[in-house]
């Protein structure tokens, strides 16, 4: 969120009922961001879409994604439909090395080691910092570089310890990538399975000794506000039935 102005990024499942839980209404979604074509990042991607263009009753929102995201290749994609990316006010394909403007914030577009060789991630400079958005991808030197001058680097540790799965990040990784960027706070997210059991608030703290950088596992409906300070809190979750007031 700039301002006014929300940007929604990497939708994946579960994404549509933690909006609702919070009471989010989509219309309020100025542009969805979806870095590569693997279901756990797009998922709930097109209900998104529909939410921020009404329906489809209104031509309303950008849609920015990578290569198999919106024009598919090989034999990913595309995952938005024709129909989705019609209702949307535009679409603009990304690719690493790209600077553009979303919603009012210069974001640069890095390149990552994946399994969907067009995957993205992306590095936000928000008036209070530069906010990193890492996804998926294997830890190299160059990988991690692209993020230097970050405040906040978001990154996807998938796997505990020395735990490594091609095309992500374990634990041990992380810390090479932390010690490499030096970034104000680290934030663990796309947590696995294995992670979950072992305890990702070990392993943030198992990479907050090694690196001296603040490290934190977060949870569904955290909310981070970025200012002067880096303040986190959880979001408030409502139960009944909700309709949102909105129009097109």
């Amino acid at each position: 969120m700039n301002g006014d102005d929300i940007i929604h990024v990497d939708p994946g499942p579960g994404a549509l009922t933690q909006m609702r839980n919070i009471r989010y209404d989509l219309t309020r979604t100025d542009s969805v961001i979806i870095s590569h074509a693997h279901p756990d990042h797009y998922a709930d991607a097109e209900s998104v879409i529909e939410g921020c263009a009404f329906g489809g009753w209104k031509k309303r929102g950008h849609i920015y994604g990578s290569v198999t995201v919106l024009k598919g290749q090989d034999e990913l994609g595309p995952c938005i439909s024709g129909y989705h990316q019609r209702i949307a006010r535009d679409c603009t394909v990304l690719v690493p090395g790209d600077v553009v403007e979303i919603e009012g914030i210069k974001t640069e577009i890095c390149r990552s080691l994946h399994s969907d060789p067009t995957n993205i991630g992306f590095r936000f400079h928000t008036p209070d910092g530069i906010v990193s958005y890492v996804s998926d991808t294997e830890y190299t030197p160059e990988i991690a570089d692209q993020y230097i001058g970050s405040r906040v680097l978001i990154l996807p540790v998938t796997a505990p310890d020395g735990m490594r799965i091609k095309g992500h990040l374990c634990t041990d990784q992380a810390i090479s990538f932390i010690e490499r960027v030096r970034p104000e706070v680290a934030l663990f997210i796309h947590l696995g399975i294995v992670m979950i059991r072992t305890g990702p608030e070990q392993q943030a703290e198992k990479t907050e000794k090694a690196t001296g950088v603040t490290t934190i596992a977060l949870r569904d409906r955290t909310v981070m506000d970025v200012g002067e300070d880096i303040v986190f809190h959880e979001a408030l979750v409502y139960e009944g039935e909700w309709i949102p007031d909105s129009s097109p």
